[in-house]
């Protein structure tokens, strides 16, 4: 075997997983902001020292939301939070998802998205996920934003904990599931802004919808042990 075919075979190392980027120069936009999982990841964030933009249908409302949070957040339109934001995380109820991510294709274009959207329905006997015909919430977002790279994120985390500023750690991992490794790590590294919380990498997006659905579970959960249930993932 000669030199140059040697050198060719030779496989690369492998990234370290525990590696992540600085993400501290990002702009954080958060679409739906003012509704309790945005408001409270956009705290904990701004907290951190990340620029945090609040979005949402009512710009005079993100305004309000961004002036409680305070730590230099400001309130945009949907619209303006996208274009003004490097990330994005889409935090609007299921019924409004595939609407909202249409009307914003152009200024998402080349952006990290992070969905943390549920598809669950409710009635007598609880929480259900309802299908999806793309597979996923995350998946719609990815085929209604085809320039855009889609993570899925933040499904499991309690928005009564990170709205309760009492609380100093949130005791959570995040699922963190996308098919770009740079998006993937710049989410795990925002989620690791938060005390208490890790972003663990959990696949490849077509299997975001087994995660969306198991929030059904937690909420089950929750309502039986009148508690905030979240995930811990061992040996990692």
């Amino acid at each position: 075997m000669t030199s140059e075919s040697h050198s060719s075979s030779t496989v690369a190392p492998r990234a370290d997983p525990y590696a992540l980027p600085d993400v501290s120069g990002l702009v954080v936009g958060v679409l739906g902001g003012t509704g309790e999982q945005g408001r409270g990841l956009a705290s904990r964030w701004a907290a951190a020292g990340q620029r945090v933009i609040i979005g949402s249908r009512d710009p005079v409302r993100a305004t309000q939301a961004a002036e409680e949070i305070g730590n230099g957040c400001q309130g945009m339109s949907n619209h303006d939070c996208a274009e003004a934001s490097d990330v994005v995380l889409v935090a609007v109820p299921w019924q409004g998802h595939a609407a909202l991510l249409s009307d914003l294709v152009d200024v998402l274009a080349g952006k990290t998205v992070i969905d943390c959207v549920n598809p669950l329905g409710f009635d007598k006997q609880g929480a259900f996920p309802v299908p999806v015909p793309e597979g996923s919430a995350a998946q719609q977002a990815a085929a209604l934003l085809p320039d855009s790279h889609v993570v899925a994120a933040f499904h499991h985390v309690s928005a009564v904990l990170l709205l309760d500023q009492n609380v100093a750690e949130v005791d959570a991992d995040v699922l963190v599931l996308g098919d770009v490794r740079d998006a993937t790590d710049r989410v795990q590294a925002l989620a690791a802004l938060v005390p208490g919380m890790r972003g663990i990498y959990a696949g490849r997006l077509r299997n975001a919808g087994q995660v969306e659905a198991l929030t059904a579970n937690l909420i089950s959960t929750n309502r039986r042990y009148k508690a905030h249930a979240g995930l811990r993932i061992t040996d990692v």
